[in-house]
């Protein structure tokens, strides 16, 4: 990267730091995780060296370092943690953030000696405090996350710096190109990426980027959780209705789709029963309708929402199943597995706003046929893939998603050849957590032995092992976690964070 320019970004990045403690404390106000460990972020920690107490120096040896923004980039790190820990047992992580939601995720992944900080504001002495306090191994970035002081940085230290579950959006692509000067020489100075799609490693090599492989998408890798699937079994028995949800829904789509159902009359008597007619108000009040937001601190407001617009609610937080209610709040953290357990259909949220559409293949692994809008941006190949399996069908609008989803509850054998289409989907798009997992560990061990990182890279069509039966791959010995530290995660998470795709200041 060109000095002159680094210089200028880190002078900007520097006398911006008041201004980031400002935001943070406005965030804190209402999304009270914003508080957490504020100086983490400028590169300060209050906890000693588990290594060594009470010396104040490097921690452990081997880090393996996993950034991951906000929410969706802590599950998807989950799922290559869990794999790298399969392929290298005692592996010590440490894990950064952005967001308290993504912090909170994160907290679930650790294991004792594992380590949970913030992300440093991207300014150099607070990355160089960073560097310096942990000095891992080799630093993961989670699909979009990248910073050009830290990626300078960790290149200058000879600290190995990879893209995985990389995507980038045509819009993503147009900011970078805004910001070029800055954008090419970071994505140019990573050590490996590794894309979801086709389409994102064009982009991504349209920015400098040396695209190691095309891995796929490590959300595909998720198995969804047996004791929610269990439990909507349950709970479904105890439904008069079949269910349709409106899923990970964002700030303006719940309104469109309560006025849809208003518009139909599921808020107003139903008329009696004619022969052979099933007016449009019979068919929708005759399924259960689900709001589940996207972010928990709307759910009071989307809860105002349905009642002001004539519907009875009923919270999922006040347990059991809903009575008489017209629309189920689906407000509660980390159930998504449940609710779609439970669907007949899911509308996905963000695809009805111009926001890129929420994880469709988290629906699909749990055989839930899935509704789309028209923006699809950030799923834009799964979501592709799941409208040519069967999978999914895609409207242009709201009021087609209430009939499309009308019409998929009144076919029983549709529905259930799409359930079977969307389980065929997810199972056999599997595979980018083994080849991450194993490309990582390959550079780590790279590093260690002071070998080109290129040449540990394996081919994009080198198929994967047998999960089941493949040994565990052991890197260089420095990859030992540090003797048995304590788990360095002592703030209680918060459930109140505004969860975003973008970095954590915007």
């Amino acid at each position: 990267m060109p000095s002159l320019l680094l210089r200028l970004y880190g002078a900007f990045t520097h006398l911006a730091q008041p201004a980031v403690r400002r935001k943070l404390r406005r965030r804190a106000v209402a999304e009270p995780g914003y508080a957490i460990a504020v100086e983490e972020r400028f590169g300060h920690y209050d906890f000693p060296d588990p290594a060594a107490p009470g010396k104040q120096r490097a921690v452990g040896v081997g880090w393996c370092w996993v950034h991951a923004v906000s929410l969706g980039e802590s599950r998807a790190a989950g799922i290559l943690i869990a794999e790298l820990r399969r392929q290298h047992p005692g592996v010590p992580i440490l894990l950064t953030h952005g967001t308290a939601t993504g912090r909170e995720e994160g907290a679930k992944l650790l294991e004792p000696g594992d380590i949970q900080v913030w992300h440093p504001w991207d300014e150099p002495g607070a990355v160089a405090r960073f560097l310096d306090r942990f000095q891992p191994r080799i630093g993961v970035l989670m699909e979009t996350e990248v910073w050009p002081a830290m990626v300078d940085a960790c290149k200058t230290r000879g600290i190995p710096l990879v893209l995985a579950n990389a995507r980038l959006s045509e819009k993503s692509l147009a900011s970078a190109e805004r910001l070029r000067w800055l954008a090419r020489p970071a994505y140019s100075a990573l050590t490996a990426v590794w894309a979801q799609t086709e389409a994102d490693s064009h982009r991504l090599v349209s920015l400098g980027a040396k695209v190691g492989g095309v891995y796929g998408n490590l959300k595909f890798d998720a198995t969804p959780d047996a004791r929610q699937l269990k439990a909507a079994l349950a709970l479904r028995g105890q439904l008069p209705r079949p269910l349709v949800v409106l899923a990970s829904s964002r700030d303006g789509e719940e309104r469109m789709f309560l006025d849809v159902l208003k518009r139909f009359g599921a808020a107003e008597p139903v008329p009696p029963a004619q022969p052979g007619v099933d007016s449009i108000a019979r068919q929708v009040t005759s399924v259960q309708w689900m709001i589940v937001p996207r972010h928990p601190q709307r759910f009071d407001e989307v809860a105002a929402l349905i009642e002001s617009s004539g519907f009875a609610v009923a919270r999922r937080s006040a347990a059991g199943a809903p009575k008489d209610s017209e629309i189920w709040l689906g407000d509660s953290l980390g159930e998504m597995t449940l609710y779609y357990g439970l669907a007949d259909a899911a509308l996905l949220g963000g695809s009805f706003e111009a926001l890129g559409g929420q994880n469709l293949i988290e629906a699909a692994a749990c055989n839930c046929p899935v509704i789309l809008g028209p923006s699809t941006f950030n799923f834009a190949e799964a979501a592709e893939l799941s409208l040519a399996a069967g999978a999914a069908v895609r409207v242009q609008t709201m009021e087609q998603a209430v009939k499309a989803a009308l019409a998929l509850v009144a076919d029983p054998a549709r529905r259930a050849a799409m359930s079977q289409a969307a389980q065929t989907f997810a199972s056999s798009n599997r595979g980018a957590a083994q080849r991450t997992a194993a490309s990582v560990l390959a550079i780590a061990e790279s590093a260690a032995t002071g070998d080109a990182p290129a040449a540990a890279v394996p081919s994009a069509s080198t198929a994967p092992p047998d999960t089941a039966s493949s040994a565990p791959v052991q890197a260089a010995g420095d990859m030992r976690a540090p003797a048995s530290p304590p788990n360095y995660a002592p703030q209680q998470p918060y459930r109140t964070d505004k969860e975003r795709a973008e970095p954590w200041l915007d």
